[in-house]
């Protein structure tokens, strides 16, 4: 059996890094729209990155929206 090291994280922010916004965004609306599985670790990268990089008021609003919606 072979087992493949891969850094998940970092292959994500390799992979889109030289994107634009548009970009971007067209990938993330896609894989919403697709219902796409596959695209879970890429949208949980974009997660961490937001909310690392979010001020806690922010991180407070992306809670409620969360929990707000899950319903």
């Amino acid at each position: 059996m072979v087992f493949i090291n891969i850094d998940i994280r970092q292959s994500i922010k390799n992979n889109f890094k030289e994107s634009n916004e548009e970009e971007i965004r067209t990938s993330i609306e896609e894989s919403l729209k697709d219902n796409d599985e596959l695209a879970l670790p890429g949208l949980g990268v974009f997660f961490e990155i937001l909310w690392k990089h979010s001020t806690t008021d922010e991180q407070n609003n992306i809670v409620d929206k969360i929990k707000r919606n899950l319903n």
